[in-house]
């Protein structure tokens, strides 16, 4: 008995790989298991020291340069090779929009149920998933049978935890000889790209109430003062003032950040089901009776345009007062 974790990597391990294989220990460690890692990608000299501490007693690795970037056909069938040979009970990984391709294609592959964007995780005699339905009205708590169990997890929901100074041992695995079908000639990252909305911490997100496509520098100023993702309301998508990568809601995409900032948006319950995993929201409108002064953590009421200058007066104040004199930061404000 085994559970294994793939790891999400995009030229490095990303945190999301941390969360699931943390979220894998506790699991292993109550149903009393090894747990294993798979890593796919460009070599890696420092994976054991960088996995050291999470309880894993093995990773095995298929390290090569033509791996370096995300293809289905090799990873997939990577993966699967593995999970044949390993036998595992859980298969874990990140509800990434990679993971979340990944996992749909292994799991044909296998012939076995996937659940998808997992919020909780349990152990009592086999393995209990929690996932949100119904655009998040309803979590489902769900007992998975099949074997291997194979499951994705939301970004940001769980945490990353080490214990000791255990490093696991690696085992290399040979880059099977693929016919693929697909090249990659190159990756453009585009403005919108910059952050991963699902994958980020906080989140500053614009409604109509900015006014318009104009105003999002402002916005993005914020972002980038925070270290945060910038995110949209549906309304302002169908308006065409920004693209429908950066929508937050039910027909959007679903966040879950420690701190979420809403400007100049109402809160539409389409609107709410995406951010119900926030940790903290924060509302800023000038319309005192919006439904979203109901869901948040703290509420501003005034003119976004006479706040978040403020905002980002008083974060480059505080970076300032903190910084060295070589201009290094000693506290990150960010966090």
């Amino acid at each position: 008995m085994s559970i294994l974790v793939l790891l999400d990597q995009r030229g490095g391990l990303k945190p999301t790989a941390l969360e699931a294989v943390s979220a894998g220990r506790v699991i292993a460690s109550v149903a009393g298991t090894d747990l294993h890692a798979l890593y796919i990608g460009r070599c890696n000299p420092g994976l054991s020291k960088e996995l050291k501490g999470f309880g894993l007693k093995k990773i095995f690795a298929c390290e090569d340069d033509s791996l370096a970037h995300y293809s289905s056909e090799s990873y997939v069938a990577i993966a699967c090779e593995l999970v044949r040979s390993l036998n595992p009970d859980v298969v874990l990984g990140s509800a990434t929009a990679v993971g979340k391709e990944s996992f749909a294609s292994l799991a044909a592959r296998l012939n076995v149920e996937l659940a998808q964007d997992c919020v909780g995780l349990s152990w009592n005699d086999g393995l209990t998933a929690t996932k949100p339905i119904y655009g998040g009205k309803v979590l489902a708590e769900m007992r998975v049978s099949d074997h291997p169990a194979m499951l994705t997890l939301r970004p940001n929901l769980f945490k990353i935890s080490r214990k000791g100074e255990d490093i696991p041992e690696i085992v290399r695995l040979e880059n099977p000889e693929i016919p693929v079908r697909t090249h990659i000639r190159a990756i453009v990252q585009t403005a919108d790209d910059t952050l991963e909305l699902t994958e980020a911490k906080i989140v500053v997100s614009g409604g109509r109430g900015i006014g318009g496509p104009e105003n999002w520098p402002l916005l993005q100023d914020l972002c980038d003062e925070l270290g945060a993702a910038l995110g949209a309301s549906r309304a302002t998508v169908d308006s065409g003032w920004i693209s429908h990568a950066c929508q937050v809601g039910q027909t959007g995409k679903v966040v879950s950040p420690d701190l979420y900032i809403a400007c100049g948006i109402s809160g539409a319950v389409q609107h709410l089901a995406g951010i119900r995993n926030a940790r903290v929201i924060v509302a800023i409108n000038k319309d005192p009776d919006a439904p979203i002064f109901d869901y948040c953590d703290y509420g501003l009421v005034g003119d976004l345009f006479e706040i978040v200058p403020i905002l980002i007066a008083e974060l480059r104040s505080l970076r300032w007062m903190n910084s060295n004199d070589d201009g290094s930061t000693r506290i990150n404000v960010a966090r």
